[in-house]
């Protein structure tokens, strides 16, 4: 439930997506790196452990919320904080994973202006986001979550806090047009989950937002770790006031013996490592290898929910998914970052059709094809699957008995 810029401490980054507080993300090499000995580390093994832990924290809350009928999510959330809550005050006492805490200057009246709004809004996009789990499946919700950045462009400029740049707008509008064409071919659209998951996201980018003008000063720069500590109290604090009154009066301890105590705890350490794991990666990559990874984790839990539960994609779907996901990489790296990759990617093609001409060829016309089929696939009408002689059957039958 918690991990990079948009990931969700209940499941939801950004994919991210959604960490716990989002923080400024060019804080670089801050105080999780001192005094670790971990220069020996490969930055790979970093990545693979985040993409691990954030995929394994969105199905287990799937599995918990879904597979098990745990339909509490705002108790869920709501565990979560608390549990992050004691871990941070724990590591804040006994280690110094928490010392850049000492270098923001919090006091008890711009954490009431401040933290608490924020921690307002982020508790609103949780528990949207995890009623959504109860709607929609895991595919859909990570391609509906590829409109984050659009969100957060629009919340910007309506707050004040960013220009009104048109061309920004136009870099995004090929995200709109994919999570559009990924919406109409969401085979088991819920319009109640749809609308959890768009209220989830608005809130998630006014909170971007809000935390963005907090982090404005040098004063209040934090990594994830530290956000945690501030955030997590006020957030577990609204969670539990909110479950207290929706979702304690129906449940019953059977239902939490079903998931199991030690259920919930091993969800709630993989929810809170998946912060520490974010401290740790800080630094070690560059924005282009965290954003491509960002993607490679969300085609993963697309795959991943195929596998699970048996979920269907149609093909204008993964289309419209693919257009989303093209326009987020665009737009979060710009063409200045993505010239160089793009260019030596060029390169490698160039060297491959002088070396294997025909072997080229032939990947040309076979990718052609797929994608025309693809294509027309997607698009073509759904009535014919639809279409079932029985029931006409069923019905002449009845009216022939009923005269």
């Amino acid at each position: 439930m918690m991990g990079e810029e948009k990931e969700r401490l209940s499941g939801d980054g950004s994919r991210s997506s959604p960490s716990l507080p989002t923080v400024n993300p060019e804080v670089e090499k801050l105080q999780a790196q001192q005094d670790l000995k971990t220069n020996g580390i490969h930055p790979a093994i970093y990545v693979m452990v985040w993409i691990s832990l954030s995929s394994s924290v969105i199905l287990f809350n799937k599995w918990i919320l879904s597979s098990l009928q745990f339909h509490y999510p705002i108790l869920l959330t709501a565990w979560h904080l608390i549990f992050a809550t004691v871990m941070t005050q724990i590591l804040a006492r006994t280690t110094r994973l928490l010392d850049g805490r000492k270098s923001v200057k919090m006091t008890g009246r711009i954490y009431l202006r401040a933290i608490v709004p924020i921690g307002l809004f982020f508790s609103l996009s949780l528990i949207c986001g995890n009623l959504t789990y109860l709607y929609l499946s895991v595919s859909f919700i990570q391609m509906l979550k590829a409109f984050t950045p659009v969100a957060v462009l629009v919340a910007g400029w309506v707050l004040g806090i960013d220009p009104v740049d048109f061309k920004k707008l136009g870099n995004v509008s090929f995200i709109v047009i994919g999570v559009v064409l990924a919406s109409f071919g969401e085979i088991d659209f819920v319009m109640i989950g749809f609308i959890f998951q768009v209220g989830g996201i608005m809130f998630e980018a006014i909170r971007i937002c809000m935390v963005q003008r907090l982090l404005n000063g040098a004063e209040f720069k934090m990594d994830p770790l530290v956000s945690l500590y501030y955030f997590a109290p006020v957030c577990a604090v609204m969670n539990l006031t909110v479950a207290l009154f929706w979702e304690v009066p129906k449940i019953s301890m059977d239902e939490v013996y079903a998931v199991g105590l030690s259920t919930f705890f091993a969800n709630a350490c993989c929810a809170f490592l998946l912060n520490v794991s974010v401290v740790f990666l800080i630094g070690k990559t560059s924005g282009l290898v965290l954003t491509l990874c960002g993607v490679l984790k969300d085609i993963l839990l697309v795959g991943a929910s195929m596998i699970i539960w048996g979920t269907q994609v149609s093909a204008l779907q993964a289309f419209g998914y693919t257009i989303a996901l093209g326009g987020m990489i665009y737009y979060k790296l710009g063409q200045k970052e993505l010239k160089p990759f793009l260019s030596e990617i060029g390169r490698r093609w160039a060297e491959f059709g002088v070396n294997k001409p025909v072997l080229r060829k032939i990947f040309i016309f076979t990718i052609f094809i797929f994608s025309i089929f693809f294509l027309l696939g997607g698009l073509a009408p759904t009535y014919a699957p639809e279409y079932d002689p029985k029931n006409y059957l069923v019905a002449a039958k009845n009216s022939l008995g009923n005269v």
